[in-house]
C-alpha cells in the first residue's frame, strides 16, 4: 500500500522560508530512517504558491483556465510531501506520527492519504498491461 504525507503550507513556508538547519537535520534522519525501512518512496520540498500555475477545469467544458499564484489560503497549499509504501494504514499513519514536527513555529497539519493502485482504477487487462507498462518505461528512466 502506498499512502502520500501531504505538509500543508505556513505563512513562513509561502514566504519562502527554507527549514532551519535544525529541522533540515530532523528530516533527513527521518527520511533515512524511511529508506533504511525499505518504505520511501519518495520525499520533497515544494516551491511557495507564488511559483505555482493552478488549471482550474469548469463543468460547461471549455478549455482549461490557467491562474497564477499565489493563493489565498496557505493552509490549501501544499508545501511537501512524502510517499511511503507499507503493509498498511496503521503502520502509514505510525510513520506519520514520527515525522519530525514541520511547524515549529506554529500549528500545521499533515494530510496522510493512500494512493490507488492501478487494479484500484480499472480490471480491463488491456488498460493495467498498458499502466504496468508505462511505469516500467519510466522506473527504467529513472523517475516514478
Amino acid at each position: 500500500m502506498r499512502f502520500m504525507m501531504l505538509v500543508h503550507a505556513t505563512k513562513e513556508t509561502e514566504e519562502g522560508a527554507k527549514p532551519s538547519p535544525e529541522l533540515a537535520e530532523a528530516m533527513m534522519k527521518y527520511n533515512e530512517e524511511l529508506a533504511t525501512a525499505g518504505a520511501l518512496v519518495a520525499a520533497e520540498g515544494l516551491y511557495p504558491g507564488s511559483a505555482a500555475v493552478r488549471v482550474s477545469y469548469s463543468a460547461a467544458g471549455g478549455k482549461p483556465k490557467i491562474i497564477d499564484g499565489p493563493f489565498t489560503e496557505a493552509k490549501e497549499i501544499i508545501a511537501g510531501f512524502t510517499i511511503i509504501e507499507v503493509d498498511s494504514k496503521e503502520e502509514a499513519i505510525e510513520w506519520a506520527k514520527r515525522m519530525p514536527n514541520p511547524y515549529p513555529s506554529g500549528e500545521g497539519s499533515i494530510e496522510l492519504r493512500q494512493i490507488f493502485e492501478a487494479p484500484e482504477i480499472s480490471d480491463q487487462p488491456d488498460w493495467l498491461a498498458r499502466e504496468i507498462e508505462m511505469r516500467e518505461n519510466v522506473t527504467r528512466k529513472g523517475r516514478l
